[in-house]
């Protein structure tokens, strides 16, 4: 696309040194020794002409002539001695001349004089406004030779440096952009300059395009690639006036890796916990378990029931097993819910779960409307849900070869759905979902949780059988006033 027209006047055109150069290469008469020979040739000149004039027949005026020497001496010497030789020609003009000195030989050696010494002066100046020019040459050549080097150096730091550094025009358009910028916006092998940036970066054109005071701050924001891709990017921007509009610079970073990095630890975090919790769990239902068989050791040595204390404990213990093993988790505090746009948790999620996929060579499909209605969740844990199920996903997937998985949300009444589903081996067991310790001792632990943590906010995480693959389900309470968001 054709870049804005008013880039051109951020850029400063230095003149060309060729043009300067051959000024500088005028001969300056500088040397003592060039000088003195110089006014000595001169003043010789003037010698010759005036011998000249007085031996000349017939009688010729040649005063003219003291013009030559005396435009070469108001190169070389101050102002009192030009005027100096310039009344000794007008002068000797008039007595070496063939007119009677009469009444007008005053008025004739004045005019003389002015005319010497008007042109004595006159090529002075002109000789003071070459130097002024040469020397001011010279400095516009060190300075220009002095810019260019440090614009040299300033662009071989901007396209060495490892963060996307661009600028933006008044329509949020890229008028400037490093290598860095190019591979993070995608666009390597191809011109960035020109492009509008709201399709890859839509948080940082408005800033921009709104009519506001200047801007010096940092964001963090989502970015699409012009192949679809999405990642997380940390952007540090300023906005700055000029006579072509509201310019943007900014400096960006791509910080998927450490958003897939916070939110992996954050799920492992939340799994560990679990554990422990449901380790205890597990401990007092051993201990239970225990009492228990010696009650029913001792109850094996006697023949009379109906009356035994042990009998009775052995009913009581079993009776508390029971509701143990029955009990289902709870969070101990409501989480603090909230209006939340379930369309940046996905793009999030998104960037977690989609170089995993492509590592592994699986597919990843999104089929995601443009427009998701809020729900009312919490934002930390509904990540952690839809991240659980991705990644039971990917470790399902992995067990075979090939194979994609497929999220997709849609409107169910007053609810939204957002589904995970595979085409995987699927689940052997689907009745014993959502049951801890289940298996190994580990597997099925993550989907209680998951369950939990929806039902806290009004949600539910439900299990839907395929004829291939399997398939989870995340009902969310959709928000009918705009409510508190996050």
């Amino acid at each position: 696309m054709k870049a804005s027209d008013d880039a051109a006047s951020d850029q400063v055109h230095p003149v060309p040194l060729p043009v300067i150069e051959p000024m500088l290469e005028i001969p300056i008469l500088e040397s003592a020794s060039v000088r003195r020979k110089t006014l000595a040739a001169a003043v010789i000149a003037i010698a010759l002409i005036a011998v000249l004039d007085w031996k000349v027949e017939p009688h010729v005026s040649l005063g003219f002539l003291y013009v030559f020497p005396i435009l070469v001496i108001a190169l070389l010497a101050r102002r009192w001695q030009l005027v100096l030789v310039a009344v000794t020609c007008a002068v000797l003009r008039e007595v070496l001349s063939p007119l009677p000195w009469d009444g007008d030989a005053a008025a004739r050696i004045l005019m003389g004089l002015v005319a010497f010494l008007g042109a004595g002066l006159f090529v002075s100046e002109q000789d003071r406004n070459r130097r002024l020019a040469v020397e001011h040459a010279a400095r516009l050549g060190s300075e220009i030779s002095l810019r260019e080097e440090v614009q040299e150096e300033l662009r071989v730091l901007v396209e060495s440096s490892p963060a996307a550094i661009f600028t933006l025009d008044a329509e949020a358009r890229v008028l400037l952009a490093n290598e860095a910028a190019h591979r993070l916006l995608g666009f390597e092998g191809q011109v960035l300059r020109g492009e509008p940036i709201k399709p890859l970066l839509g948080a940082l054109a408005s800033a921009v395009e709104a009519p506001r005071a200047l801007l010096r701050t940092n964001m963090e924001c989502v970015g699409r690639r012009p192949n679809g891709e999405v990642f997380l990017a940390h952007v540090w921007f300023s906005t700055y006036h000029t006579l072509a509009g509201t310019r943007l610079a900014a400096i960006a970073l791509d910080a998927s890796e450490q958003l897939r990095d916070r939110e992996t630890l954050g799920l492992g975090s939340l799994a560990a916990a679990s554990r422990v919790l449901f380790g205890a769990v597990s401990h007092e239902v051993r201990n239970l378990a225990a009492a228990a068989a010696v009650a029913h050791a001792n109850l094996a040595r006697t023949t009379d029931l109906a009356g035994n204390d042990d009998f009775r404990a052995l009913g009581g213990l079993v009776e508390g097993l029971e509701r143990i093993a029955s009990s289902d988790l709870r969070l101990g505090s409501s989480p603090a819910l909230g209006s939340i746009d379930v369309q940046g948790i996905l793009d999030e999620l998104r960037i977690v779960l989609e170089p995993t996929f492509r590592d592994e060579g699986l597919e990843l499909q999104w089929r995601i409307p443009d427009q998701l209605p809020r729900v009312m969740a919490e934002r930390q844990g509904l990540l952690q849900i839809f991240l659980n199920l991705g990644q039971n996903s990917l470790r399902a997937l992995s067990e075979c070869d090939g194979g994609r998985l497929e999220v997709t949300a849609s409107r169910d009444g007053e609810d939204l759905v957002v589904r995970f589903e595979d085409d995987g081996p699927g689940v052997r067991e689907p009745d014993k979902l959502f049951r801890p310790f289940r298996g190994d001792g580990t597997e099925g632990l993550g989907l209680l949780v998951s369950r939990t943590i929806a039902r806290s906010f009004a949600g539910d995480l439900q299990y839907e059988p395929r004829r291939r693959g399997s398939c989870f389900a995340v009902r969310l309470a959709t928000t009918v006033g705009p409510g508190p968001s996050q």
